[in-house]
């Protein structure tokens, strides 16, 4: 093991030292500068370009596509972290949980839920992608989209009822959708979960529709417009943030 760590270690020294030069540095260059012995150095060198880690042009070493892979990978980690960071300061700033989601390639994605044993998160019973007109992130994002996305979202995803409160047929979402657009925010009574109440507000943030909501139980429904409204007024410091995730 201690031997195998230290060739990993060799080979990312080398890495390092074939990413400091944009236009690529020949073999006994890497080496020196990654303190190898020349012989250590032009083995792992062949191996790092046979896995694609490095390419060999005009008798120097570039990175290869492998190693451009690993860092957009450690890129999008770090994307990720920041919205995770940033959702879970909403939640301390409003108390109550928080979900980020994007309408993208057709179909909702849920890109970050904060919440904590005290204020839960609703659990996903039913497919969110599939049950957009019964909750609040859902209605908010297709209130987002032109009448002919819409239409082959329905297409997709039929309008069914889930619950006793469940809109019923897509012509009274279309007018709910309409309502929400006019007044705002998107707000759910049970729709999708029993016991449960949620409100949406749309994101202007990059080229797909996104919309960042919260839940409460429904037995604190008389705190929802308070605390989506707090929402409101924090999310505009986040935006920025917020709109990096669009890429993942």
């Amino acid at each position: 093991m201690p031997t195998l760590i230290g060739s990993v270690q060799r080979a990312l020294r080398l890495l390092e030292a074939a990413g400091a030069h944009r236009d690529g540095a020949p073999a006994k260059q890497l080496a020196r500068e990654a303190g190898l012995p020349l012989p250590t150095a032009y083995h792992l060198l062949r191996t790092l370009t046979h896995e694609g880690y490095l390419r060999r042009e005009s008798g120097v070493f570039l990175l290869g596509e492998a190693a451009g892979r690993l860092a957009d990978g450690g890129r999008q980690q770090k994307r990720r972290s920041m919205v995770r960071d940033s959702l879970d300061a909403l939640r301390e700033a409003v108390g109550a949980p928080v979900y980020f989601a994007v309408y993208r390639a057709g179909e909702i994605e849920v890109l970050g839920v904060s919440d904590s044993p005290d204020t839960p998160a609703v659990r996903e019973w039913a497919d969110f992608r599939a049950t957009a007109h019964s909750h609040a992130v859902g209605r908010c994002l297709l209130g987002q989209l032109d009448e002919s996305s819409r239409r082959d979202h329905y297409d997709r995803h039929p309008v069914g009822a889930l619950t006793p409160y469940t809109v019923r047929d897509l012509r009274a979402l279309e007018e709910r959708i309409a309502r929400d657009a006019r007044h705002g925010p998107v707000i759910e009574r049970q729709e999708y979960a029993l016991g449960t109440v949620c409100a949406a507000l749309p994101l202007v943030a990059g080229e797909d529709p996104a919309a960042v909501a919260i839940s409460l139980p429904v037995g604190q429904e008389d705190r929802l417009l308070s605390v989506v409204e707090r929402l409101r007024s924090e999310v505009g410091a986040l935006l920025s943030t917020l709109s990096i995730s669009i890429s993942i």
